[in-house]
């Protein structure tokens, strides 16, 4: 425990922290190499080094590896010196851990370029903060992105060079090969990085992915979570959550950088010098608890480029790993306990908050990580000795959701506590700096935390929340004068009847220059519903849309490779210049109709499908639920996000036991097995994601579906024309495998509850059609891809509210085809062990207001459903054309283009390009 007595010391650390003098010696000197030097730094150093050791140096430089030969050459020296093995025990498993170290050395090579580079433009730099960074599997997208030179010689980026982007992963292909590897065998050893969940880190994903595509100076900052959310296991149907130990075999992608080490404190109290009368002066905080926040870098490479930017994630470590006195006296298990206590801090991503302690170990995640980043952020631009006045001019950081908002606040601290900064200049350069990206238009998804317990965590954090409030408020007071209901409306301060809460939103708005939403409807949405008193505050100019887009290497290229060379061949691009400017897919548009053509197309989609199948098998240990002889004519409807009612796998699984009950009734009142599959034909319904392991109806959910999948499945008399299947633990390297082989994906959210969505662009990238509401993106989406080529149905936005007036204060009646699946659930015909079990979910409808309005959409779902059969199955000409339409003009969703967006309108950002 730190010694809250010793002010000095404190306050000694902190300023260390930043110290203006490069060569101070709390900085270390590898920091200060890793991080960057100015010209004139390295100008100085040069003249330093004597003539015979920089030969020396340059005699015996690092190149990269530019041809098989030189792979194999790195490969091996890595089995046999990093790995210690040799060439009689290296398995798959050493052969991925030895490939992986191998491109990465060439990576770091361009990394280390790349940071010079950057460092000696001395442009603005782009730092972005995001709780969740979804990367799936490394190796194979760094095969893809990498170039690969004509000789190992370091002679730097030509056109020759740049143009062989896509070469490199058939190299190493064929030299591994050689060495006695499937390329393919080796990249499933790679576990996928547990360092998210669901859209949001995978949008940050992408977003790195195309800055560093983009050649701009951009950092990650993001946790290094050891078990990432968690591992889900199905049993008996229930989703188990187990940890996900993805770090096991280490992680090659990944540098440690143990000499890069920042102390946050906890707790404690504020400290006044006796001058100082206000909260708005500088002021010490004495920590009662200090951890250490130490850095591992993963290089971040863009394609076609040598650009190759960093995601540096933070993983807490005590100050004191063991406590020997203790370990001593015989106390074993408190020798250890700071080191699990501080260790805990990065453990799992999203603690359950379900509780008090895990409440407040999600507010110490997310302060960790903000003032780790921070810091980080304000000592590389010390070194500039630039004034702080231009800090906004040199930096913009872009808040990803309200999980990183208390970074505003830590500025803010740092500039006033630590710099001596004036107030209200402090707050000019914070407000100028930050920028804000809101995911949600409902109100309980907004982040809130307990005054109480953020003044126990972080009591200087809460002054300073106070003091940005006051003086908020004072400015909306003088422009709306009298108006107390409006400012007890947007105040950061949430008073209740219980308790005071911190609304994790409204600070980020008030520190932020901009504010944007993440599709055109959900930017209208916030305008008018949950931000609108600061529209009327800020005014409009303030809050603007940047739609959410996907970065089309993963999303296309590693995850279609098929599709990819099809358009490739298709459009006469054999350097594939469109994964780039995927205007370019436009071209696709004339072969539509053309028959040879679509045949091509849906070869591509039934490869993807048997593909599927096979993961599905494996999954199901070993047991094919899908008929393979009948593949090409069963419609794959695939459902596959994070679990949650608003986003309603409810209403699917509904659809799906009403096509049950529908089809049991022709067969029961005397219709053929031809004639049913003539109105149902064969369809498999797939479902995947997670639910919060809290979230009791979620789980409910997923309990629901595998229970439907068990009778359904093992019903002989519907002859195979349905089934249904859960995929478990879903992520990204699956969602390569399932994505390229939807027919048909479901985004069926109620209207005007999903922000964006990005798996929508993600299955229309890849020849998918969707069935979904007029919501998020699919607005958008429809917009570019043509409403003849998306099956839409469902209520609009502007009517929900008035649909769940009604079902309050109404008595509506609920559907007929509805009600009939609603008994039969409630009948525990799925569940004949325990009727009961899903009452919850059929009360929520009947009982308790149908807030995700399930049965005011319930027809036109079903509908929808029907014309997509009949258009699959009995126009398969019209469904090629419609698939080949919406990949023609999905390039508006490209991530690259959201880059340009926000570094044009927000940032105000450059790229730096390779000479």
């Amino acid at each position: 425990m730190f010694n809250a007595r010793r002010p000095s010391l404190s306050k000694t650390l902190s300023s260390d922290l930043i110290s203006e003098d490069p060569n101070a010696p709390h900085v270390p000197r590898l920091t200060r190499r890793l991080t960057g030097f100015l010209p004139q730094e390295i100008k100085a150093i040069e003249t330093k080094i004597p003539v015979q050791s920089r030969e020396l140096w340059n005699k015996h430089k690092v190149r990269k590896f530019g041809t098989a030969e030189e792979f194999e050459e790195k490969f091996i020296s890595h089995v046999e010196w990093t790995l210690a093995r040799s060439l009689y025990n290296c398995d798959d498993l050493a052969a991925y851990q030895a490939t992986s170290q191998s491109v990465r050395d060439n990576l770091v090579i361009d990394w280390n370029k790349t940071q010079q580079r950057q460092t000696a433009r001395d442009g603005k730099k782009v730092y972005y903060l995001s709780l969740e960074f979804l990367m799936g599997r490394a190796l194979d997208n760094a095969l893809i992105n990498m170039r690969t030179d004509t000789s190992s010689q370091d002679v730097g980026p030509t056109d020759e060079t740049l143009t062989k982007g896509n070469t490199a992963r058939e190299m190493i292909r064929n030299a591994m090969k050689d060495l006695g590897f499937k390329l393919e065998d080796v990249l499933e050893q790679e576990p996928d990085a547990a360092l998210g969940n669901g859209g949001l880190g995978r949008l940050a994903a992408c977003f790195v992915d195309s800055l560093a595509t983009g050649n701009y100076p951009a950092w990650g900052y993001g946790l290094r979570y050891q078990y990432g959310i968690f591992a889900q296991k199905i049993i008996d149907g229930y989703q188990v959550e187990t940890p996900d130990y993805w770090l096991n075999f280490s992680n090659p992608w990944e540098i440690e950088r143990s000499e890069i080490q920042v102390p946050i404190n906890f707790y404690g109290y504020v400290h006044r010098p006796e001058s100082e009368k206000t909260t708005t002066s500088p002021s010490d905080w004495i920590g009662g608890e200090r951890v250490l926040a130490m850095a591992h870098d993963m290089p971040i490479p863009g394609f076609k480029t040598p650009t190759v930017n960093n995601l540096r994630l933070w993983s807490a470590k005590p100050t004191t790993e063991f406590d020997f006195s203790k370990f001593n006296n015989g106390d074993y298990k408190n020798s250890v306990e700071q080191q699990q206590r501080a260790e805990s801090i990065t453990a799992v991503l999203y603690p359950n908050d379900n509780f008090d302690q895990g409440k407040e170990l999600r507010l110490k995640q997310q302060y960790f990580w903000c003032a780790a980043s921070l810091h980080d952020i304000v000592r590389r631009f010390k070194k500039n000795k630039r004034p702080w006045s231009e800090f906004p001019d040199a930096i913009a950081i872009q808040l990803n959701d309200t999980h990183p908002t208390l970074a505003i606040v830590e500025l803010q601290r740092v500039l006033v506590d630590l710099e001596k900064l004036d107030w209200h200049k402090a707050w000019d350069i914070v407000t100028k700096t930050f920028a804000y990206t809101n995911h949600t238009v409902m109100q309980e998804a907004l982040e809130k935390w307990p005054v109480g317990l953020l003044g126990h965590l972080l009591p200087r954090h809460l002054e300073i929340i106070y003091d940005i409030n006051w003086f908020f408020l004072q400015s909306v007071e003088k422009k709306f004068p009298h108006d107390m209901d409006l400012l007890s409306r947007v105040s950061v301060i949430e008073e209740g009847s219980q308790e005071r809460y911190v609304r994790m939103a409204f600070l980020a708005i008030i520190g932020s220059h901009k504010v944007n939403g993440v599709a055109e409807l959900h930017s209208d949405l916030i305008k008018s519903t949950i931000f609108q008193d600061f529209v009327k505050v800020y005014g409009a100019n303030k809050f603007t849309n940047v739609t959410n887009g996907i970065t089309p290497r993963r999303w296309l290229k590693q995850a279609n490779p098929k599709l990819a060379e099809l358009i490739s061949e298709t459009i006469n691009d054999p350097n594939d210049d469109y994964l780039l400017d995927m205007s370019k897919l436009t071209e696709l548009a004339k072969y539509a109709e053309d028959e040879a053509f679509q045949k091509k197309w849906n070869d591509v989609k039934q490869f993807n499908k048997s593909r599927l199948a096979d993961l599905i098998k494996r999954l199901n240990n070993g047991v094919d639920i899908i008929d393979r002889d009948h593949i090409r004519n069963t419609l794959f409807d695939i459902q596959v996000k994070r679990i949650h009612e608003y986003k309603r796998q409810q209403l699917n699984i509904f659809g799906v036991i009403n096509r049950y009950l529908c089809m049991k009734e022709m067969l029961q009142s005397g219709s053929s097995i031809d004639e049913v599959a003539e109105r149902y034909p064969r369809k498999v319904s797939i479902f995947g994601g997670k639910s919060a392991p809290g979230y009791y109806m979620a789980k409910l959910i997923i309990k629901l579906v595998n229970s439907v999948a068990e009778v359904v499945n093992n019903d002989a008399e519907i002859c195979d024309l349905l089934k249904v299947f859960f995929i478990p633990d879903y992520n990204v390297s699956k969602a390569e495998i399932i994505t390229p082989a939807s027919d048909l994906s479901e985004h069926i959210s109620t209207a005007g509850t999903e922000a964006s969505g990005t798996s929508n662009m993600k299955f229309v990238m890849n020849g998918g059609l969707i069935i979904g509401t007029v919501d998020g993106a699919n607005v958008e989406i429809t917009r570019e891809i043509g409403e003849d080529n998306i099956f839409l149905f469902g209520n609009l936005s502007e009517n929900v509210e008035e649909l769940r007036y009604n079902h309050q204060f109404q008595n509506t009646s609920l559907p007929e085809a509805l009600v009939k699946v609603l008994n039969a659930v409630e009948s525990g015909a799925f569940s004949p062990q325990n009727a009961s079990e899903f009452r919850p979910l059929i009360d929520s409808i009947k009982h308790q207001g149908d807030y995700y309005l399930v049965s005011d959409d319930f027809d036109s779902y079903v509908a929808t459903q029907d014309l997509v059969d009949q258009v699959y199955h009995k126009d398969k000409k019209e469904w090629l054309k419609k698939s080949i339409l919406s990949v023609a003009n999905v390039g508006f969703f490209s991530s690259d283009r959201c880059i340009e967006e926000y570094a044009e309108t927000i940032w105000n950002a450059e790229p730096v390009k390779p000479e």
